[in-house]
């Protein structure tokens, strides 16, 4: 009956290099490199994020540049701007109407490190997605994945989905 109101799905792509949210069913996507430019402590207010965060940064003394995605040992190294930085990004894409449904949101963590994310890391992908506000979270942990495998909930073999 009410077919037309269905949850937005969005697809989060994280690296240390590139951090992706696509609508899944308009197409629309932002990619940009995940950095977050920062007020210093105590405020530490957003001034930019993405490819705007290293010019905001400049016009304030005493800012700082984050990519809470970079790390040697673990994809996520700051949850808090890792969380404020897919959020924004999230709300450049589909804006920030308090109406909307929370989306679904299937997080994709890229790279393959030496024996796999661990389930700590698990834990703080999901907790990221519920974070920014999504009804449901969806990790999946494989090759770059299809809008159509996405809508049909058809994930590749070769990979691996918790939900």
């Amino acid at each position: 009956m009410f077919d037309f109101i269905k949850p937005t799905i969005l697809y989060v792509q994280i690296s240390p290099e590139q951090l992706s949210v696509r609508d899944v069913k308009s197409g629309e996507c932002i990619s940009e490199v995940p950095e977050l430019a920062i007020t210093a402590a105590p405020d530490q207010k957003i001034l930019g994020v993405g490819a705007a965060a290293r010019s905001a940064a400049t016009s304030q003394i005493g800012a700082l540049v984050v990519n809470p995605f970079a790390h040697p040992r673990s994809l996520v190294s700051d949850f808090t701007a890792g969380q404020q930085l897919i959020k924004a990004f999230v709300s450049r894409l589909v804006g920030g109407s308090r109406l909307a449904m929370s989306p679904t949101i299937i997080i994709h963590p890229l790279g393959n490190p030496e024996g796999g994310f661990t389930q700590v890391e698990g834990r703080a992908f999901r907790e990221l997605g519920m974070g920014v506000g999504a009804a449901k979270v969806t990790l999946w942990y494989g090759d770059v994945l299809t809008d159509q495998e996405i809508l049909s909930h058809q994930f590749p073999s070769h990979g691996r989905v918790i939900e």
